[in-house]
């Protein structure tokens, strides 16, 4: 290689002029690598321009985060209508999951899927709901049973059985004082 073809080397490679390489070249015997250094430590090389790549992306700009969009997605959405839809399907699941059990002295009578039991009561609940409420009277206990834990729901009804209880006994204190006297 000849003097030439070392400062066209070097000129490109250090980013310096001609005769900033032809100096350094001379000033180390014409060894390339020699004359590199030098520049290098008189700080007139311009080192070239390093990128980093990362596949992580917290140190990717452009990238979002799957779960900050979801996040951001679900907070703008109309809260109205997501709580409705929500709680329609919520108690939509809770209907096909669970059934109304009536039990007569701790032994099941019968057991009806809770949306068959809301549609009876929905187109015919002033033949139903009173039907129910008379078989309190003859010892019956209604419960929900199945996939959700709904003990507040249970224990109201316990209650109301409770309370039947109470009223069939008031009727029967009455007929026993009336057939004494």
């Amino acid at each position: 290689m000849d003097q030439m073809e070392k400062v066209d080397r070097l000129r490109e490679r250090a980013n310096v002029t001609y005769e900033e390489a032809k100096a350094a070249l001379e000033a180390n015997n014409w060894d390339l690598l020699d004359a590199m250094v030098a520049l290098e430590k008189e700080g007139k090389t311009i080192p070239p321009q390093q990128s980093d790549y990362s596949t992580s992306y917290e140190q990717q700009e452009h990238y979002i985060r799957v779960q900050d969009k979801v996040e951001e997605q679900q907070n703008s959405a109309p809260k109205v209508g997501r709580s409705i839809r929500d709680g329609i399907r919520r108690f939509w699941r809770i209907c096909v999951d669970n059934a109304f059990c009536i039990k007569r002295d701790g032994q099941l009578v019968f057991q009806l899927p809770l949306i068959v039991l809301l549609l009876i009561v929905l187109f015919s609940w002033h033949v139903s709901v009173p039907v129910l409420l008379i078989a309190m009277l003859f010892r019956f206990r209604y419960s929900i049973e199945g996939k959700d834990d709904l003990d507040r729901v249970n224990d109201l009804m316990e209650s109301a059985g409770n309370a039947a209880d109470g009223i069939r006994e008031g009727f029967q204190k009455a007929g026993n004082d009336n057939a004494e006297k």
